[in-house]
Order: structure tokens, then sequence, then C-alpha cells
């Protein structure tokens, strides 16, 4: 068998599997963006760009969410990343806002080349005053990256003053993995109130002189840990305790009294 012939064979057979030589994950197929069909009593999702279309490197997050500004009835948001939805519930859950909306607004811009393009913003916050402010939320890396400020400042130069009163960058990377699934967790635990399990908690954390964890609340009052344990969620997004979000939120967290 002449050399070359005998090198074929020889890699013929030692078969390596994908990992081994190609750490990215493959790369799929595009895939029609997903539709909703009606659901009873859920106002449906109304962005400007439906994101949900398949994709190997963010994570499409779909779920219902409720503001001041559709009547407290729950509506469908589609966001392009799991950093992108805790943004929004975040803004959510907060006293102060009226209204919170996913792909809200596309806007036309020239980039550095002269060439038309589109972009459509993540999120528009409006503020109980009336204050309106557009999100643009990226990762770090992206950020610092030398085309990305040029796109920027582009499209903050291409949007209209009548969309909103500022625009504000988001660094992405500020919300952790674990921060994320606690403010996912917050977020249910706030529209699925317990009035009377927040007094008793807030009254515990009030008297209390000895309060480091969670868990030493529960003694002092006469509801379950469970309910108690969302409670410490609801009033942590309400701002009346304070906890380290990038880990875990549980009953060995180390909870202050905002107060």
């Amino acid at each position: 068998m002449s050399a070359n012939k005998r090198k074929y064979a020889e890699a013929l057979d030692t078969i390596q599997d994908h990992d081994s030589w190609n750490y990215r994950l493959p790369k799929l197929a595009r895939m029609s963006q997903v539709k909703l069909e009606d659901i009873d009593g859920v106002i449906q999702f109304d962005g400007q760009r439906n994101p949900s279309s398949r994709s190997a490197t963010s994570n499409k997050i779909f779920f219902t969410y409720k503001t001041a500004a559709n009547e407290w009835l729950p509506k469908v948001g589609i966001a392009e990343s799991a950093a992108e939805a805790a943004v929004g519930l975040q803004l959510v859950m907060s006293k102060n806002v009226f209204d919170v909306e996913f792909q809200p607004l596309t806007i036309k811009y020239n980039n550095h080349h002269g060439h038309p393009k589109l972009h459509t913003f993540d999120l528009r916050v409006t503020f109980n005053n009336g204050y309106r402010r557009l999100l643009f939320v990226r990762y770090r890396q992206s950020l610092e990256r030398p085309s990305t400020i040029r796109q920027i400042q582009q499209i903050i130069d291409a949007t209209s003053g009548q969309e909103a009163d500022d625009i504000m960058i988001v660094n992405a990377d500020q919300y952790s993995r674990q921060r994320r699934d606690n403010i996912f967790r917050m977020h249910h635990f706030v529209f699925h109130p317990d009035a009377e399990a927040d007094e008793e908690l807030m009254s515990a954390g009030r008297r209390l002189t000895s309060l480091y964890f969670m868990k030493d609340l529960f003694p002092h009052v006469s509801v379950s840990a469970p309910r108690a344990f969302a409670a410490c969620n609801r009033l942590v997004a309400k701002k009346f305790f304070r906890a380290n979000l990038d880990n875990v939120l549980w009953e060995n967290s180390h909870l202050e009294l905002v107060e």
C-alpha cells in the first residue's frame, strides 16, 4: 500500500466526534418565526418585529406580563435573549413604571458605508410621569467593538425625539444567569400577591435586631415557610429588603432592611 493510501486508511480507522474538533455549537438552519394563536384573556404580542426565529447563539423567551397601561391584563412579551427579558421584567416590577414594550420601534439609519439599515429597539419603558426611554441591550464584548459604538451613535442620530425622551445602553453582562433566574422568580411571586404574608414579613423585618439570613424571619411569622419565602422574594423586588441577586435567592440568603 502506498504511503498516501496508508495515511488515508489510518484516518478512516480513527473516528472523532464533533466536539473534539469543533467546540462551537452546530449552526442550525434558520426556521420561520413562531406565531402564537389568540389566547383567551391575554393581549397578543404587538411588537414591531417578532424575534422568535431559531438561533444557535441566543435564547428566545416567551412570557406574559402585566402593566398599568394594559389595565393589568396579561400581555405576551417576546425577548431575543434572557438578559433582555430580565431587564424588561425588572422594570415591570417597579412601582414607578406605567408600561413596558418589547420590540417597540423600528427605525431606518445609514451605516458608516452610507447603506440603509433597519434597527428595532429591544425595549421602551414609560414611567408614571410620562417620561419614555428606549433601551438597547447588548453584552459588553459587543459594546466594546468600534463597529458597535459607531452603530449605536448612528441609531441615536436617526431616532426621533417624538419616539422617546432618551436612549439607554444596557450592558447585559450585568445580568448574570443567577440574577436573571432570581428576577424571573420574583416576577412570578410579585404577580401572585399575598398581602397578609407581605405585611407579616415587613413587620418582622422591622422588629428583628439580629436579622441576617432569610430563614431568621420564618420563626417570627405565623404564615407557612413557602408563603414567607414568596413574600421575601416580593419584598426584595419592591426594595424593602436588599439581597445579592448574583447568588441564589433562598432561605440562606443574607437579607438587609433597606428602610
